[in-house]
């Protein structure tokens, strides 16, 4: 049942414009019904954002393979991310990268994530408990970052100093009316270059 649902998923996300095969091939390995509370076990495959606790939710599949293709990450690379939440976008990149760095402010909520990623024998992933808008300086210069939670009208800047030259920070942003917009940073030689992505809805990065 699962693997026909699972297909059926990967078939939409195609249709809706996700042409990386590396980031499909990922969400196809990770099996999101491991990170959905059982009371929504029924919707673990279909293409919609779902409540894991602590008022945060697990993303819409295509979000995240959105977010995921937008980030362009090679298999040698180092990327952090901030809002481990359940863990599901964590395990889509630990299929992508090398090592993933991965940050969450709720404690209960990382710690049923770290349970889950071992369950999983997920090797690949360091995990902190902490403020994720001020990155993970003992581990920069990241070559991507990625952010699963809305920031305030740009990228946190210390996000933007921990990236590699060339390196690239995916995150969304709040903008005019409470619109929310993922924008792509690539950092230069001389700053910064910034490209609007597509419309969504996150909840807000939560500080401390």
């Amino acid at each position: 049942m699962n693997d026909a649902r699972k297909i059926r998923l990967l078939m939409s996300l195609r249709r809706s414009g996700v042409t990386d095969t590396r980031v499909l091939a990922a969400l196809e390995r990770v099996a999101r019904d491991a990170f959905i509370p059982p009371s929504f076990a029924d919707k673990a495959w279909d293409d919609v954002a779902l409540p894991i606790g602590h008022a945060q939710t697990i993303s819409q599949p295509l979000v995240v393979a959105l977010m995921s293709e937008a980030l362009q990450v090679g298999d040698r690379m180092k990327v952090l991310e901030v809002g481990t939440g359940s863990g599901y976008q964590t395990a889509v990149l630990s299929h992508l990268a090398r090592r993933v760095y991965t940050i969450e402010t709720i404690k209960p909520l990382l710690d049923e994530a770290v349970q889950r990623l071992e369950q999983m024998r997920i090797t690949n992933i360091t995990t902190r408990h902490g403020d994720g808008s001020k990155g993970w300086p003992e581990q920069a210069p990241f070559d991507r970052i990625l952010v699963t939670a809305a920031a305030g009208e740009e990228a946190p800047p210390p996000l933007l100093e921990q990236l590699a030259i060339g390196g690239i920070l995916v995150t969304p942003v709040t903008w005019r009316a409470g619109e929310q917009i993922v924008v792509r940073v690539t950092r230069t030689e001389d700053g910064y270059e910034q490209e609007e992505m597509f419309p969504v809805r996150f909840v807000p990065l939560v500080p401390g």
